[in-house]
C-alpha cells in the first residue's frame, strides 16, 4: 500500500469527494480483481418483494425504489424496506402552541455523587408527559417526496428484471406493463441531493412527485397522505420550455423545502394538492429531481441534461480505492454468503452513513426513533471507514461534534460534570431527547476519542490532531469527572449509569465491564493526544487510569456488572443474559487491557456462546462477539457467530441487516460486520499472525488489501 496524507481543510462536499479519490492508492501489483468481486454480488430482483427495495445515494442523500426503478408503490412497500427520499439536512417540527421546553422534561436523580443530576426523561402524567412526548418526537426526519409512475397497479407488472450495478452505482429496472417492456435507469448525483431517471416507456405513463406531510411516528416511512391541508406544495418557478427547471416550494408549519425538476420531455404539467404530474411527449426521456432547504441563483439556474458518467466515475473510484476482501478461493460453503454481506455492506454504508450528521440506525431509508440518531451507534456505523481505507467518509461527520460542543457543555454543566457530555438519542441540535434509558447511557462518550484516533491512525495527518484535540480533551474531561473515587477501596468506580447491556438499572449498577474498559482505553488515548500536541499528560487522568476498578468476575466468568448476579447463578433472570453481551466488547471492540485476564474472558465467551438468549439480541451483537473470539485466538467461533442462523443476523437480498417487523433494516449490524472483517484480516497492533480471524483448516483462503489493523 502507498499511503497519502490528506488535510481536512475543505468545507464543501465537492472537496470532501475529492478527498475520497486521493486517500488510498492501490499498488500496481494488487491481486484482487475488484470489478469481479463487486459485480458478482450485484443484487438482482425478479419479483415484487417489499424487503428487496434498492437504493442509490451519496452519504448525504438517498433514494430507495421499488421494482419500477421509481417509487410507484410507496404504500405497498411501507411495511417492508420503505421507499425513502431523505437527506441529512431534512428535519421538521410540529407546531408547539403549548411552548414545551427542554427543562419541562427534566428530572433530578441522586446517584451518590453528592449532588442532583438532571436528566431528560419520559414522564407518565401531566405537562411533563406532554412535554417529553413532544420533545422526543420533534424534530423528526422528513420524507422529501415520492417519485413514481401514474396509473400502474402491482398486478399489471410482469417479467421483472432489476439489478443494482454496484460498480457504477446505478439501478437498472426492466419490466412489462400491459405487455410492453419498460426500462428505467436510476442514479444519484455524486455531490448533490439529486436523483436522475432515464426512462424508456412505450406507454408514456405520467410521472408524479407527491409531497407527504410528516407522521411524527416512532418508526415508519414518514408519509402522512391524509393531511394535505396542513401543508402546501406550489409552483415557485415555471419552466419556459422543457429543458428549463421547474421549482416546487413545499411549506409545512413554517418550514420550507424545495424540489427542482428538469426533464427532457414534457407535454403538460399539473400542480395540484401537493402533487406534480408530468405528462411526457416521448417514450424516451430524462427526469432530474434535486432537493434543498434553501434556494439561490445557483440552485434555480438551468443545468445540462444529466449524465451518469460522473456517478459511474465516483463509484468506480470508490471500489478501486480503499479496502477489499476476496473470498472466491475459499472452499467453506459459507464463504460466498459472507462475501455478499461484506460487499453489500460497503455499498450501503457509503450511501446511508457518510454524511454531515451522524446516521440514524435505519439510515436514509426510513425513520426509526423519529429519525433521530443514536450516538452510541456511531462507532458501529463509521469506525470501519478508517479501517477500510476511506477515512474521508468518517471525516465528513466528525465536524458535527464541533457544532454540538456548546450543547454538550451545557448538558454536562446541568448534571454537575466537567467537559462535554454526548447524549445517546439526539438530532442535529445535539439536544438530549427524553428517554428513561438513553439519557443514562455512557458508552457513547468515548466513541469520539476512538473515532478521532482511528482517523489520525489512518492518515498520520497532523492537521487532524490540531482540529480535534479540543474535542478529545473536552470528552475526556467529562469522563474523568464522571468516575467516582471509592476511598474505602482506593479505586475509581463507574455508577449512576445504564450500561450497554440495557437490561440493568442506573440506580443499582456499579462498574459495568465494557464501560470500565472503555474508560481505561479512551482516557489513555486522550493522554497520548496531549503528548502529541506537546502538552503534559494530566496527573488526575492518570490516577483514574491506574486505579480504575478491574472487571468483576463471579463463578469463573465476568459479570454484567459488579453489582449484577453471576451469569451462572440458578436464580439469574432471563433479562441478565438477553440483550447485548456487552462484557465481550471489553476484549474485541477494545484492545487487551490489564483490567481482565484472557483465561476468564475466554471462559466468558464460551459461556455466552453456549447459554446466551440469542433470540433477544441485536445485529451488532454478532460482530462484537466475533471480535472477542478473534482477539482470543478462536477464529472458528468468530466465523460461526458471524453466520449464526438467527433473525437479527439476517441479511436481506439488498444487504440490509433485518431485525424484526419494526426494524427491517439496521445499519449498525452492517458496520459492525465490516469492522470485524478488518480485524479478522489485518489484526491489531502487535498481532503478527496473518489473517488471525480465519480458521487455518485450508477452507478459508482469503485475500485482502487496503485494510488497516485495529488498535
Amino acid at each position: 500500500m502507498k499511503k497519502e496524507f490528506f488535510h481536512i481543510q475543505g468545507k464543501t462536499r465537492s472537496a470532501l469527494i475529492a478527498l475520497l479519490f486521493s486517500t488510498i492508492v492501490i499498488s500496481a501489483n494488487a491481486k484482487i480483481d475488484r470489478h469481479a468481486l463487486v459485480t458478482r454480488n450485484n443484487p438482482h430482483v425478479t419479483r415484487i418483494d417489499t424487503l428487496s427495495s434498492l437504493s442509490v445515494g451519496n452519504g448525504e442523500f438517498a433514494f430507495t425504489c421499488d421494482v419500477t426503478g421509481m417509487q410507484t408503490f410507496p404504500e405497498l412497500y411501507r411495511n417492508g424496506v420503505p421507499l425513502g427520499t431523505m437527506a441529512q439536512w431534512a428535519w421538521h417540527s410540529f407546531p408547539n402552541p403549548e411552548g414545551y421546553k427542554a427543562e419541562d422534561a427534566l428530572k433530578a436523580f441522586n446517584f451518590g455523587r453528592g449532588k442532583d443530576e438532571w436528566y431528560s426523561c419520559q414522564w407518565k402524567t401531566g405537562r411533563e408527559k406532554a412535554a417529553s412526548d413532544y420533545l422526543r418526537a420533534n424534530p423528526h426526519r422528513v420524507h422529501l417526496g415520492t417519485i413514481g409512475f401514474v396509473g400502474m397497479d402491482k398486478d399489471m407488472i410482469t417479467d421483472i428484471s432489476q439489478t443494482l450495478d454496484l460498480w457504477d452505482g446505478i439501478i437498472y429496472s426492466s419490466f412489462k406493463c400491459k405487455g410492453r417492456r419498460i426500462k428505467v435507469q436510476t442514479s444519484c448525483d455524486a455531490s448533490k441531493d439529486k436523483v436522475v431517471f432515464c426512462i424508456d416507456d412505450p406507454l408514456m405513463h405520467d410521472v408524479q412527485i407527491r409531497f407527504p406531510y410528516p407522521t411524527g411516528k416512532h418508526s415508519d416511512d414518514a408519509c402522512d397522505w391524509s393531511n394535505d391541508k396542513k401543508h402546501t406544495a406550489k409552483l415557485l418557478i415555471r419552466p419556459g420550455k422543457p429543458s428549463y427547471p421547474l421549482v416546487i416550494c413545499n411549506t409545512m408549519d413554517g418550514q420550507t423545502f424545495y424540489a427542482k425538476l428538469q426533464f427532457s420531455s414534457m407535454k403538460h404539467i399539473n400542480v395540484d394538492s401537493n402533487r406534480v404530474v408530468i405528462i411526457p411527449d416521448n417514450r424516451k426521456w430524462t427526469l432530474q429531481v434535486e432537493f434543498t432547504k434553501s434556494i439561490d441563483d445557483e440552485f434555480v439556474k438551468n443545468e445540462a441534461e444529466a449524465s451518469v458518467d460522473s456517478t459511474k466515475a465516483y463509484w468506480n473510484r470508490y471500489w478501486q480505492t480503499g479496502g477489499a476482501v476476496d473470498f472466491s478461493r475459499c472452499t467453506d460453503p459459507r464463504a460466498r454468503e459472507l462475501e455478499r454481506r461484506v460487499v453489500l455492506s460497503q455499498y450501503l454504508l457509503a450511501i446511508q452513513c457518510a454524511g454531515s450528521t451522524p446516521p440514524q440506525e435505519t439510515g436514509l431509508t426510513y425513520n426509526s426513533w423519529f429519525g433521530k440518531f443514536h450516538l452510541e451507534m456511531i462507532w458501529w456505523h463509521q469506525a470501519h471507514f478508517a479501517l477500510w481505507g476511506h477515512p474521508e467518509m468518517l471525516a465528513r461527520t466528525l465536524p458535527w461534534y464541533e457544532k454540538a460542543l456548546p450543547m454538550a457543555h451545557e448538558i454536562a454543566r446541568r448534571q454537575g460534570f466537567d467537559g462535554a457530555r454526548w447524549m445517546k438519542m439526539t438530532d442535529p441540535s445535539a439536544a438530549e431527547a427524553p428517554s428513561n434509558v438513553g439519557s443514562f447511557l455512557i458508552w457513547q462518550q468515548p466513541h469520539l476519542i476512538y473515532l478521532c484516533e482511528l482517523l489520525y491512525r489512518a492518515t498520520g495527518d497532523e492537521a487532524i490532531l490540531h482540529r480535534y484535540a479540543n474535542l478529545v480533551d473536552e470528552t475526556a474531561r467529562f469522563m474523568a469527572s464522571f468516575a467516582t473515587y471509592d476511598e474505602a477501596h482506593d479505586r475509581y468506580v463507574l455508577k449512576g449509569c445504564i450500561p450497554a447491556q440495557e437490561t440493568l438499572k442506573a440506580s443499582e449498577t456499579i462498574n459495568p465491564p465494557f464501560e470500565l474498559s472503555y474508560w481505561h482505553y479512551a482516557l489513555g488515548v486522550a493522554q497520548q493526544w496531549r503528548q502529541r500536541m506537546g502538552q503534559q499528560p494530566r496527573e488526575d487522568w492518570q490516577k483514574i487510569i491506574d486505579k480504575l476498578s478491574p472487571l468483576a468476575a463471579k463463578d469463573g466468568v465476568y459479570a454484567a456488572a459488579e453489582t449484577a448476579e453471576s451469569y451462572l447463578s440458578p436464580s439469574v433472570p432471563l433479562s441478565l443474559y438477553s440483550d447485548h453481551m456487552a462484557v465481550l466488547g471489553s476484549c474485541g471492540v477494545l484492545p487487551f487491557s490489564p483490567q481482565y485476564d484472557k483465561a476468564t474472558m475466554t471462559a466468558t465467551l464460551n459461556w455466552v456462546m453456549n447459554n446466551w438468549n440469542w433470540d433477544k439480541t441485536w445485529g451488532w451483537d454478532y460482530p462484537m462477539t466475533a471480535m472477542c473470539a478473534v482477539r482470543l485466538g478462536m477464529p472458528d467461533v468468530a466465523i460461526n457467530v458471524l453466520l449464526m442462523d438467527k433473525r437479527t443476523n439476517t441479511y436481506l437480498p439488498n444487504g440490509h441487516n433485518y431485525q424484526d417487523a419494526r426494524l427491517r433494516c439496521y445499519l449498525p449490524g452492517n458496520g459492525g460486520l465490516l469492522t470485524t472483517i478488518a480485524l479478522m484480516c489485518a489484526g491489531w497492533d502487535g498481532c503478527t499472525e496473518p489473517l488471525p480471524g480465519f480458521p487455518k483448516n485450508g477452507k478459508w483462503n482469503v485475500e485482502y488489501e487496503g485494510i488497516k489493523a485495529m488498535p
